[in-house]
């Protein structure tokens, strides 16, 4: 951001101070993000904060007064706002997520326009932000299955082979299976179990059901339950889920819904910052 301002902007180096202000209502994310850009980039910046992080804000509501070099405080200005409203913009929205979803779990997805930042906001608003990396969690998809199938072999027998193989003293604390239908979540859910009481684990294996949606993915629960399964799952019901679904979802039986759509599109908080003068 700093290298797309490039620099530009003229001021003096008298001292000048600032309010950004709310321009709507929200929850505010992003203050450590501005006090770092500041110390890196605009050291005679400073800033006192009127919201914490995560604070509600409501219209024309100060958020925070900062000082510093005229010339500094205006090529700083843009990119203050713009981090504080993006982030903020995408913790106000998953809070509209949360609220709804009642005790069903939302989380983001690793479809992320400002990576880990992104993540940061999501749980600033409540939601669950999932996989950080790839790192996190062995995962399982369903084009991995697909690649792996043996010639003659359905899909079905690919994924309990693929699951049968997993590392459980390494993998077993965070594993994600993806499966298309009951009979995939049956099978995976199946092996897990056995291998799980083989070796006396407790952990259990995460099915994200992928465009199965809430009907689906309900009669999966059932299914699992009725085979003395569904204990050993966390269900995430993953695909199509849109804010004005979440009431249906909440009634699927799935653990939690994931969706990009908690950080990607999001409106920003509108902020504005008005300077003051000398101080």
């Amino acid at each position: 951001m700093v290298a797309d301002e490039g620099g530009g902007g003229s001021g003096s180096n008298e001292p000048e101070k600032a309010i950004v202000y709310a321009k709507g209502s929200g929850l505010l994310c992003g203050r450590f993000v501005v006090e770092r850009l500041l110390s890196n980039h605009y050291p005679t910046c400073s800033i006192e904060w009127s919201v914490e992080e995560g604070g509600g804000v409501s219209d024309g509501a100060p958020i925070l007064t900062m000082k510093g070099e005229s010339g500094e405080m205006l090529r700083c200005e843009r990119i203050v706002l713009n981090i504080l409203g993006r982030l903020s913009g995408i913790s106000t929205n998953t809070a509209r997520w949360v609220a709804i979803a009642g005790p069903m779990g939302v989380a983001s997805t690793r479809k992320v326009d400002w990576g880990l930042l992104d993540k940061w906001a999501v749980h600033i608003g409540g939601g669950l932000t999932h996989r950080l990396s790839r790192a996190d969690a062995l995962m399982i998809k369903d084009s991995e299955v697909l690649a792996e199938s043996n010639a003659g072999e359905s899909e079905e027998g690919a994924l309990g082979r693929l699951v049968s193989s997993i590392d459980m003293e390494r993998d077993a604390g965070f594993t994600v299976v993806e499966v298309r239908s009951v009979e995939q979540a049956i099978t995976a859910a199946s092996i897990w179990d056995s291998v799980q009481r083989e070796r006396g684990g407790c952990e259990r294996l995460v099915l994200l059901l992928d465009n199965m949606g809430p009907k689906m993915c309900n009669e999966a629960s059932n299914s699992l339950e009725s085979a003395g399964l569904r204990s050993w799952c966390i269900l995430e019901g993953s695909g199509g889920v849109t804010l004005d679904s979440l009431e249906e979802w909440a009634k699927s039986d799935v653990d939690l819904v994931s969706s990009s759509s908690l950080n990607r599109g999001v409106p920003p908080l509108d902020m504005s910052m008005k300077f003051e003068g000398g101080h």
